[in-house]
Formats: C-alpha cells, sequence, structure tokens
C-alpha cells in the first residue's frame, strides 16, 4: 500500500482531491440582491402617483438656468439698443446742428471762386474809375455779398470812399456799410497786394 501510495499515479487523484476539498471549504457565493435592487430606479413614483426622473429634472433645471441666462442677455442687448437709438438721434442732431452752422459760416463767409476772378476785377476797375457817390447809388442797387466781392478787388482807398458815401445816406445805409466792411473782412479771397 505504500508503494501505491507513494506511486506517481497515486498523487494526481490526491491532489485533485485535495483541491476540490479547499475549494469547497474555502469558496464565498457572492451574494446577490433582488432584482429590484440590482438596477437603480430611473422614475420614481412621488405621492401623487406621477413617475419623476431625477435626470430629467436635472435636465429640466439646466435648460431653465440657461433660458434665465438667454433673458437676461436679451434685456441687456435691448437696452444697448435703447441706448444707441439715443446716441444715434444725438448724433444726428449734432451732425444736422454742424451742417446748419457750416451753412451760416458758408453765406456769412464771402467766397470767390476762380471763374468769377476776372469779371470782378474788370467790375471793380469800372467802380474804382467812377465817382464814390456815383459808385454807392450803383452798388445800392445790388445785394451786399455782391458788393463785397467787388470791393475785394478794389484799391482800400477807393473801398473806403464808396464806403463813406454809403454811410452818409442814412442810419440804415451806415448798417449797410458795417456789414458790408464785416463781409470784406472775412472775405475767402485775397488778390496779391498791389504795388
Amino acid at each position: 500500500m505504500t508503494k501505491l501510495l507513494t506511486s506517481t499515479w497515486m498523487t494526481i487523484p490526491v491532489a485533485v482531491a485535495v483541491y476540490a476539498a479547499s475549494t469547497f471549504l474555502f469558496w464565498k457565493t457572492p451574494v446577490v440582491p433582488p432584482r429590484a435592487a440590482r438596477t437603480a430606479p430611473t422614475a420614481v413614483r412621488n405621492e401623487l402617483g406621477q413617475y419623476q426622473n431625477p435626470e430629467a429634472d436635472q435636465l429640466v433645471g439646466e435648460l431653465k438656468e440657461e433660458k434665465k441666462k438667454l433673458d437676461d442677455r436679451e434685456q441687456q442687448l435691448n437696452e444697448l439698443a435703447t441706448r444707441l437709438d439715443t446716441e444715434r438721434g444725438e448724433i444726428s442732431n449734432a451732425t444736422q446742428s454742424v451742417q446748419q452752422l457750416q451753412a451760416d459760416f458758408d453765406k456769412n463767409v464771402l467766397r470767390i471762386k476762380d471763374e468769377e476772378t476776372a469779371n470782378l476785377k474788370k467790375l471793380a476797375k469800372v467802380y474804382s474809375a467812377m465817382t464814390p457817390d456815383g459808385a454807392a447809388l450803383i452798388l445800392s442797387d445790388l445785394d451786399d455779398t455782391q458788393v463785397a466781392k467787388i470791393m475785394v478787388f478794389m484799391k482800400e482807398g477807393d473801398a473806403a470812399a464808396i464806403l463813406e458815401s454809403i454811410s452818409k445816406k442814412g442810419a440804415a445805409e451806415a448798417k449797410r456799410a458795417a456789414n458790408l466792411s464785416e463781409r470784406l473782412r472775412v472775405a475767402a479771397f485775397r488778390p496779391p497786394p498791389t504795388q
């Protein structure tokens, strides 16, 4: 029997028996919970008997937050649009004021175009050759802009004599002479000084 127990053929069944016994004794079977406890509920009934889904509730909450942010952003954009409209109106008013000032400036400042220059010089020579009273009488029928344009091309002495003659005709004509003097002062074209 010892021979039988020490044979190599016998060690194999003994080893299998020892393995099976130790596996049986030390094996722990995992505890499997019931099926309902194994799966996490995706929907739960509330006290009214309605189903609730926590994931859906979370998504709804996130959507509400995003909607609130979008509403705030829309309100800011509306306020900005209102402010821009107000500023656009102010800029439009300022532009109109500048255009009106430019028109008034152009009206008050005497501007002589290049094509007028030759004709105005001829007229200035004609009126300078006349007596101051005769020239003042003719110039009284012209508007102040035309008179100032002609006087720009006259010598200072001739223009002074004509202005003096105009101012001697009364208070209204003296005021006209002052207006002509102011127009001559702000004239945009000055002829080169004659020698």
